[in-house]
């Protein structure tokens, strides 16, 4: 990201690749389980689930979502809405928890994408004016987790809320944790009582 982008006070900075991977998963194992079909997860709903583990109330916040992807993959398989460039890159919404505005970003092949999240948090985690932070890296990955976790070692967190989502508890670090799997179900429409 450029170094004249406009930084909101609160960002969520997700692999898009890994969280369609991870719902794909979800999908296929709860449809088993609860004896349904699934839809697709819904996006705007997921990110205010994120936004809300990630410490934001309601009110009227400016929240920028990053969204990152391997070149070539053009749109969620498990999200609505999916196609990056039409439907979300450059998009807004607006809800009880403030305005949601996403920008895309294609990793290109001169970088690999553990280096380009490890640059994107980096670039944000520097920014004065960037308060809340949540990332949700490929967690199964333990290199791109390990990494962030190092470039993060040095962030000031009396003055940010750096929150880091995984599908399970990881090594901890200089920022809060949170299970990806709770936001990721109830965007999925499952309840609690399907569970039972």
């Amino acid at each position: 990201m450029e170094q004249n982008t406009h930084w909101s006070e609160n960002i969520i900075i997700a692999d898009a690749d890994y969280i369609d991977s991870v719902a794909f998963n979800l999908i296929v194992n709860f449809e088993r389980m609860i004896g349904r079909q699934i839809p697709p997860a819904d996006l705007a709903r997921w990110i205010d689930c994120i936004a809300l583990d990630g410490g934001i109330r309601e009110g009227e916040n400016e929240v920028q979502v990053v969204l990152i992807h391997d070149k070539g993959h053009k749109a969620f398989e498990n999200f609505a809405p999916a196609n990056y460039a039409d439907e979300l890159n450059g998009k807004a919404f607006k809800d009880h928890l403030g305005e949601f505005s996403i920008t895309v970003l294609e990793v290109e092949d001169i970088v690999s994408k553990t280096q380009f999240i490890n640059d994107v948090v980096g670039a944000a985690a520097i920014q004065e004016n960037v308060k809340r932070m949540m990332i949700i890296p490929d967690g199964e990955d333990g290199i791109t987790y390990q990494q962030l976790r190092g470039a993060l070692g040095h962030v000031d967190d009396d003055g940010k809320r750096i929150t880091m989502f995984a599908m399970q508890p990881m090594p901890g670090g200089n920022f809060r944790q949170e299970i990806l799997g709770f936001s990721l179900l109830n965007a999925l429409g499952i309840s609690a009582d399907e569970l039972k």
